[in-house]
């Protein structure tokens, strides 16, 4: 009986120092995910300022397209205005 109990204890160990050297083996990929999420946010941050500089570019087209169409106005008044007659 001692011997049976003798063989499942090594056997116990034998299974337990193999999982140890399995898992020892088993890289861990927390630095691996820190760089990348790195990344990730330098990249959004990225992002958000390519989205604020389109807004303020957008914003700067309209006013621009405002002035245009207030200048296109004026030019047609002028233009349809009746042609003054020279003095003289």
């Amino acid at each position: 009986m001692f011997a049976t109990k003798h063989k499942t204890a090594m056997r116990m160990a034998g299974v337990a120092i193999v999982a140890a050297a399995a898992l020892s083996g088993c890289k861990t990929y927390d630095r691996e995910f820190a760089t990348i999420n790195s990344r990730l946010d330098t990249l959004d941050t990225r992002v958000q300022s390519a989205a604020q500089s389109a807004e303020a570019a957008n914003q700067s087209a309209q006013q621009a397209n405002q002035r245009l169409d207030q200048v296109e106005s004026r030019l047609q008044q002028l233009e349809s205005a009746p042609r003054r007659v020279p003095r003289g």
